[in-house]
């Protein structure tokens, strides 16, 4: 497996991993981007450290939860697979958002609202970097809202909660398999700044081993 990544701005990410017996492909970059003010999609952001650590000022008190930084760094990362079922079968079931956390690692929850099938709600609930990490956010399916792309492309934009957008493209190969890129952009918060160049490679791997599962899941979807 090959890997690049690319520097933009003035952080420098250069992870290197490799894995073995898969044809996923990975690229990702990191950005950074200011804000004169918190954007208003910011006040209902939050983070959650269930484990974190003890050691804090006795003058601030703690409540397990943080709001961003006004500051905030984008990665992406692009992971693509073949998987061997025709494209149509692939998009259908990818398009299944709350049946995402039977293949996807760290995804623990997806709900469609019933009086709005374009959003959805969204868990992550993973151990990571010694800590057990939560994040939630609403998310807004964009082909819900415009023309839909069927066996093409699947795209995604959060409206609250952790900032994070994505698309999923579909490429046929033949009659009977496909190749499935998927992309997803996303802020980090100012509390993993520290690991932050650490945060893409571990992202690309969980991303890699959802296309792996999809694979096989996607084999036995009706």
């Amino acid at each position: 497996m090959s890997s690049t990544a690319t520097l933009i701005g003035s952080i420098s990410t250069t992870p290197h991993f490799s894995s073995s017996n898969t044809t996923t492909r990975t690229r990702f970059r990191t950005r950074t981007r200011t804000f004169s003010s918190t954007p208003q999609s910011l006040n209902h952001s939050f983070f959650r450290l269930t484990n974190a650590p003890s050691k804090r000022a006795s003058s601030t008190p703690f409540h397990g939860f943080k709001r961003f930084s006004p500051v905030m760094e984008w990665q992406d990362c692009t992971v693509k697979t073949e998987v061997d079922v025709p494209v149509s079968v692939a998009y259908a079931c990818y398009s299944d958002r709350e049946a995402i956390p039977n293949w996807m690692p760290f995804i623990s929850s997806v709900k469609i609202l019933p009086d709005k099938p374009d959003l959805s709600r969204w868990s992550l609930n993973y151990k990571a970097f010694g800590r057990d990490i939560e994040f939630s956010w609403l998310a807004r399916n964009m082909q819900e809202r415009s023309l839909p792309i069927p066996n093409q492309k699947i795209h995604w934009r959060s409206l609250e909660g952790l900032p994070n957008r994505g698309a999923v493209r579909f490429y046929p190969k033949g009659t009977s398999s496909c190749v499935i890129e998927l992309t997803v952009s996303y802020e980090v918060p100012q509390l993993l700044a520290p690991v932050a160049s650490a945060l893409q490679p571990f992202l690309a791997n969980l991303l890699e081993r959802g296309l792996e599962q999809f694979a096989r899941f996607a084999k036995t979807y009706t």
